[in-house]
């Protein structure tokens, strides 16, 4: 493809987006790990350094689709009714509608367990305040869907309780991703069966575990 530089803001937007829309559509073939900017640049058609005047590097690109999927399954637990019941019902309840639409989407979780330690480098400052400043808004976003599970939970446990429910479910999916050789393992060991964790459950008794304890604390 014969590259023409996007001249007007429209269509350096709509450069970006087909370039997003390539990322995005490699992460549901791939994991975070093996998104490399040649293969994005070879599948948006573009030479690497074209890629690089819509998007500040692969991170970045990672970092917007993590933003857009954090918008679209905070839409689906806002739409979510809260659950009945005793104190202890509502809070099983919460967390396993956090657990159960987080396992419905894949490629959230592994760019939740890659932020930290991928997503967050070789990225500008700029970048970096852009990205906590809407981390912070998709925190307080879930905090409020808690409180209205829980409403014995305050405004800063719940707060609390959102952000360290995502740093759960990041590392619990990094977790129960084992590799091949691991995969192996435990069908060949039986007794090993316990160290192979379930996504949803782990977050599910982790996000329970987590709630139940920050309303202890408040009593």
């Amino acid at each position: 493809m014969t590259f023409r530089r996007a001249r007007s803001d429209e269509q350096r937007e709509e450069r970006r987006r087909a370039i997003l829309a390539t990322t995005a559509a490699m992460l549901a073939e791939m994991p975070v790990a093996d998104v490399s900017l040649n293969e994005i640049s070879r599948r948006v058609g573009l030479a690497k350094s074209n890629v690089l005047r819509y998007v500040e590097s692969r991170e970045a690109a990672l970092l917007d689709l993590l933003h857009a999927e954090l918008a679209e399954w905070l839409e689906i637990v806002r739409a979510s009714p809260p659950a009945s019941g005793s104190v202890r019902e509502r809070v099983d309840g919460a967390a396993d509608l956090v657990a159960r639409t987080l396992a419905e989407r894949p490629v959230l979780c592994d760019l939740l367990g890659a932020q930290a330690a991928v997503l967050e480098r070789n990225v500008s400052t700029d970048l970096a305040v852009r990205h906590k400043r809407e981390s912070m808004a998709a925190a307080g976003e879930l905090a409020a869907v808690l409180r209205g599970h829980v409403p014995e939970l305050s405004e800063d446990a719940s707060v609390r309780a959102a952000g360290a429910a995502a740093l759960c479910a990041g590392a619990a999916w990094t977790a129960t991703q084992p590799s091949a050789a691991m995969c192996v393992a435990y069908d060949e060991n039986p007794d090993l069966a316990a160290m192979r964790l379930d996504f949803g459950g782990a977050v599910r008794e982790l996000v329970a575990v987590l709630i139940s304890g920050l309303l202890a604390r408040e009593s």
